[in-house]
């Protein structure tokens, strides 16, 4: 990392540094989002993928615990692709922007208390295993109910929960874990959407299920009906529905579009990459990295 913004400015990144005893350190009150960006090695192009639907949904995050962002969603993208320049890598990264509870203080409650924004962002490979799947089990710990937090905002106060079902996942000597919702159907993967396949027609949970509604899980819906001609169908789906699917894989900002071969002990289908799976890989990644002209509106392009 070279340089961020911090405190309405770019910076050494070294200089983006907060206290001990900052507000959203100490209780997590805080939004974020995690956006891709794609650099396209013949065209000499960084693309940012659905940047504005990022922005729109940090602010509505944002709103949620009373953080005021002091930009407008073009001042917020403008920024972004400046700060993408000015650390100029020529490979995929990753954009981390936050909007937090900046006061030095002791005391819960969000009102009357500072707030700030900021954005850092680093190189960033594959962070699943795209290529051949991976296996993931049933977590213990069920997704926070949409009851007990703001519906769809993005909080880093409640990423304790993803981060308990992934450690979970890693003892029990799995990559990944799957959690239920408070009404124990499928919810999540520990911080990614779920696909499932059967019979040529992909399901997904609705965000009555308690998930994030996630702005790659649409973008694949969209690319499966209009490419592949696929139904996707948001249903609720009970835990047992997944040892018999044709089809898993994970979609988010940094699974992207990850296979699962394998749940618990249970090999899904072959036990290896499904072909609609890699149909919707390939279509993914021509769009992302501006080789598809049909959603070149999905880009942001840096240079």
């Amino acid at each position: 990392m070279k340089f961020a913004f911090f405190k309405g400015e770019i910076v050494p990144f070294e200089q983006a540094t907060v206290s001990i005893m900052t507000h959203a350190f100490n209780y997590g009150t805080g939004c974020f989002e995690g956006i891709r960006g794609y650099w396209n090695e013949d065209q000499q192009q960084m693309y940012i993928l659905k940047l504005k639907e990022h922005y729109q949904r940090l602010l509505s995050s944002a709103k949620a615990l009373r953080i005021k962002i002091n930009f407008s969603i073009p001042e917020l993208i403008n920024i972004t692709k400046e700060l993408v320049r000015k650390n100029g890598y020529q490979q995929d990264v990753y954009i981390r922007p936050l909007a937090y509870k900046s006061e030095a203080k002791i005391g819960l409650g969000l009102h009357n208390i500072a707030d700030d924004f900021a954005i850092f962002l680093a190189p960033f490979g594959e962070y699943l295993d795209i290529s051949k799947g991976i296996k993931v089990c049933l977590s213990k710990y069920r997704r926070i109910a949409s009851h007990a937090m703001p519906l769809g905002a993005k909080l880093t106060g409640t990423y304790f929960n993803s981060s308990l079902a992934k450690a979970e996942a890693l003892d029990r000597g799995f990559v990944e874990a799957i959690t239920l919702s408070h009404k124990g159907n499928v919810a999540e993967g520990s911080g990614e959407n779920i696909f499932m396949v059967k019979k040529g027609v992909l399901y997904t949970p609705p965000l009555s299920d308690d998930i994030l509604p996630g702005i790659t899980r649409l973008a694949v819906m969209e690319l499966a009906c209009r490419e592949l001609e696929l139904n996707a169908y948001e249903k609720s789906i009970k835990p047992s529905a997944l040892f018999t699917a044709d089809e898993l894989f994970f979609t988010g900002t940094g699974a992207q579009i990850s296979p699962i071969t394998q749940v618990e002990k249970k090999k899904i289908g072959k036990g290896k990459v499904g072909p609609i799976t890699k149909q919707l890989q390939a279509i993914y990644f021509r769009a992302v990295r501006g080789e598809n002209p049909k959603y070149k509106k999905w880009l942001a392009s840096v240079y």
